[in-house]
């Protein structure tokens, strides 16, 4: 039968190389997170500008519009004042 004391080493040498192992998937995985969130993050800021690109481009839309009808109004105003 082995000695208590080596078999203690040799488990706490497993334990070590183990736990070296997980550090290793650990750091591993902490940079797969990173790189996700810098992706995810790039791709929202890419939707925020697309819409609030398309609601400039609705404001301008609309206030062309506003405008046409501004000026039908004024046309049919002065119509009414002739007729």
């Amino acid at each position: 039968m082995t000695e208590p004391e080596n078999h203690t080493l040799h488990l706490l040498r497993e334990i070590r190389e183990a736990i070296g192992s997980l550090d290793t998937r650990v750091q591993r995985l902490d940079s797969k997170v990173d790189h996700n969130h810098a992706d995810l993050t790039e791709r929202l800021d890419r939707q925020r500008q697309a819409v609030v690109g398309e609601s400039v481009l609705g404001r301008y839309a609309a206030a062309e519009v506003e405008d046409r009808l501004a000026q039908i109004e004024r046309r049919l105003s002065a119509l009414e004042r002739r007729g």
